[in-house]
């Protein structure tokens, strides 16, 4: 079995798509056996314990990274995670962190990477550049997570058709129900059945 941790920050759609691929068997060998959140009063936490997963709080700590790191370097540890997702998650992490998990964080964009992404590119802003540079096919990507935002190899992506008069918000949506919540699920199976097999 791979341990699974899912890292979040917000509502928790993604992570909503995960629990329901894991109880209809669509995660393999992985399982979602914890769930963490940078802040208080997420959504997401309330989805995890309602399907009866481990959570916890570790909050970002205003002007030392590194203390914020150290915890939450050490609820990953106590836990033996395998495979660590971003589901939403904003916090950047250092390279220093990233490099004691490689190839192990998996993270989703709401576009087809490289495109709009980097530091600043997460939600909304992410959709409003796209229309606003009038793209015809946005997306989203899943990747391994490196030191650079958004930057690791990817793994698979989706593409999703953009309409005419779409919003940031309708747009959003349609990536979401269309490409991330099929994307991640697929494929963190598939890279649990690769961790499974080295």
């Amino acid at each position: 079995m791979i341990r699974i941790a899912v890292l979040v920050s917000g509502g928790g759609t993604n992570l909503q798509a995960l629990l329901d691929a894991q109880t209809k068997g669509g995660l393999g060998s992985g399982s979602i056996v914890l769930v963490v959140a940078d802040r208080e009063g997420t959504y997401a936490i309330e989805r995890a314990q309602n399907a009866h997963i481990s959570t916890c709080v570790v909050q970002r700590v205003k002007g030392n990274p590194a203390l914020f790191e150290a915890r939450l370097e050490k609820v990953l540890r106590e836990a033996m995670i395998d495979l660590i997702i971003f589901a939403g998650f904003l916090s950047l992490l250092s390279e220093d962190f990233v490099g004691k998990f490689p190839q192990r964080i998996l993270n989703i964009h709401p576009s087809l990477l490289p495109s709009f992404s980097g530091k600043g590119y997460y939600g909304l802003k992410v959709h409003q550049a796209a229309l606003e540079r009038g793209v015809l096919i946005s997306g989203a990507t899943v990747h391994f997570v490196n030191s650079v935002p958004d930057g690791g190899p990817i793994v698979a992506q989706q593409a999703v058709a953009v309409h005419p008069g779409d919003t940031p918000a309708t747009l959003q949506r349609r990536i979401m129900e269309e490409a991330e919540w099929v994307l991640l699920p697929r494929s963190t199976r598939e890279v649990c059945q690769t961790m499974e097999q080295s």
